[in-house]
């Protein structure tokens, strides 16, 4: 399966790691624990970018890239189904601590190389956790970066 991350160019290398959620918590992770955000397409890895992002400061030296990870289609959507029955009901809340318990239950426990998750952003589509510390991990093919950049009308 072909997932996406948009990185300031100097993160490139450690776009796999986990460690910038390691040292900084995100909606799936308290502090501590490393996680790789990922999305199943390069829209949806632009719009979780975006809605970080400063108004109307059009970032410099991002950069996209994609990799192939060991997971299938139907792996995933199998794995879909089984999350939407087990999510806390305000998982998509501001603060976002039952979904940082959530998120590190899921890493502790070791058992799986991926997790899908929901996204807030847009309703209704799903992004990929990985767990870069799973043996599987190693089996992530990570292809070239480039450069990446939102139309400036994005930022008027």
């Amino acid at each position: 399966m072909q997932v996406w991350r948009i990185v300031r160019s100097r993160f490139v290398q450690s776009a796999f790691s986990g460690e910038g959620t390691r040292l900084y918590p995100g909606r799936w992770n308290p502090a501590g624990v490393p996680v790789v955000y990922t999305a199943t397409s390069l829209p949806m890895a632009a719009l979780e970018v975006f809605v970080h992002l400063q108004p109307r400061v059009e970032p410099r030296e991002l950069v996209v890239v994609s990799a192939e990870i060991p997971v299938s289609a139907e792996e995933f959507a199998a794995r879909k189904r089984q999350v939407q029955g087990t999510l806390p009901p305000d998982w998509y809340a501001r603060k976002g601590e039952a979904s940082q318990r959530y998120g590190a239950q899921w890493m502790r426990s070791g058992g799986s190389f991926f997790l899908p998750v929901p996204s807030v952003v847009i309703r209704g589509e799903w992004n990929l956790l990985l767990n870069p510390e799973h043996p599987d991990a190693r089996s992530i093919r990570v292809g070239p970066a480039e450069a990446f950049t939102f139309d400036e009308r994005m930022f008027l």
